[in-house]
């Protein structure tokens, strides 16, 4: 493990105010936005709006790090130039998400372990050989009757910090997603307790496989109540919640923290993130910055539609919603900025 390395990209990624973008949707996850749209599903029309993200003109200024799909990583420009070529030379590092998706966790109805370990050292090796200077693991913690359990939460710790022990090794950042998911009717007390008991378990896992933390970047939840729930607290209400829950819990060594937007519309993601940041910011330990997805993209997806007559108008858009985001990481976003 090259601690020096590790530690040099965790803070790069964290640099300038910037963040990540997550263009990391599996092929049938991908399809299905497509549908929607009555846009084609077919390799060419994911290659040509994965070619419209990275080539978007000065997206370097608010993207820090990409990352990408085991498709997107090998893929060419229609030019003839790779993908992750075109991220490094707008300053852009390139990432891999590395997990296999959530299976049904067996004896836990309602439940899911996140998949992908099996071959996952070879795996990695190969992405580090592509231009992939860091990874991405997902984990889905449902919040029900009774759940999440024990096991589930424990589990899913646990292969996190293996995922993470692993890139260490392989000289990758590991990017650590516990996702607690927005559905159901659950409060915003109860997420909070849930993502801190999450949190709690990986930071655990991470003492007993010996992750060396200063290397890693942190992607939680918001804490927020579920999409059903009566009770829908304020932008500031969120804010206070997400940081008190993180301070509890995240050490002070962890490099950065980039939240993942967990389908949120992209207005309210930018307004909550840059709501702890103007609150918080001078009293942090670590940087708190964006890893969204649907958040950025879904804009530019709904403009493009397939077309390429309207690359252009859909690339504005992606970069708007990057710039929001750059905005709310330093705590100058405004709702004017959606006008302009």
């Amino acid at each position: 493990m090259n601690a020096k390395l590790l530690m040099k990209t965790a803070r790069s990624l964290m640099a300038d105010g910037k963040g990540l973008l997550a263009m990391d949707e599996s092929d049938p996850t991908c399809n299905k936005r497509f549908e929607k749209l009555g846009i084609r599903q077919t390799v060419e029309t994911r290659r040509a709006y994965r070619e419209l993200i990275v080539t978007t003109p000065r997206l370097g200024e608010s993207i820090s790090g990409a990352i990408l799909y085991d498709d997107t990583i090998r893929q060419i420009t229609k030019d003839g130039i790779l993908l992750v070529e075109v991220l490094n030379h707008a300053g852009i590092i390139p990432g891999i998400k590395v997990d296999s998706g959530a299976d049904e966790m067996a004896g836990h109805p309602g439940e899911k372990i996140t998949i992908g370990l099996d071959r996952l050292r070879e795996r990695l090796a190969e992405y580090a050989g592509l231009g992939a200077r860091f990874a991405k693991w997902r984990a889905v913690i449902t919040i029900g009757e009774g759940l999440p359990s024990c096991a589930c939460i424990h589990a899913n710790a646990h292969a996190l910090a293996r995922y993470a022990a692993l890139c260490q090794e392989a000289g990758l950042v590991p990017i650590v997603e516990p996702e607690v998911l927005m559905d159901g009717s659950h409060s915003l007390k109860r997420c909070c307790e849930v993502t801190e008991n999450i949190i709690r378990a990986v930071f655990n896992e991470f003492y007993d496989q010996r992750v060396m933390i200063e290397g890693i970047i942190l992607k939680p939840n918001m804490i927020l109540p579920g999409l059903r729930c009566s009770t829908q607290e304020s932008v500031s209400e969120v804010a206070d919640a997400t940081v008190m829950c993180l301070m509890r819990v995240v050490p002070a060594a962890v490099p950065g923290i980039a939240f993942l937007s967990g389908g949120q519309p992209g207005e309210q993601a930018s307004a909550r993130l840059n709501a702890m940041n103007v609150r918080f910011r001078s009293r942090l330990p670590w940087p708190l910055s964006f890893s969204f997805a649907r958040a950025i993209q879904q804009p530019a997806m709904q403009i493009w539609r397939g077309d390429d007559r309207n690359i252009k108008a859909a690339q504005e858009a992606l970069l708007h919603r990057a710039n929001c985001n750059l905005a709310a990481r330093r705590g100058e976003y405004t709702t004017a900025m959606e006008k302009s």
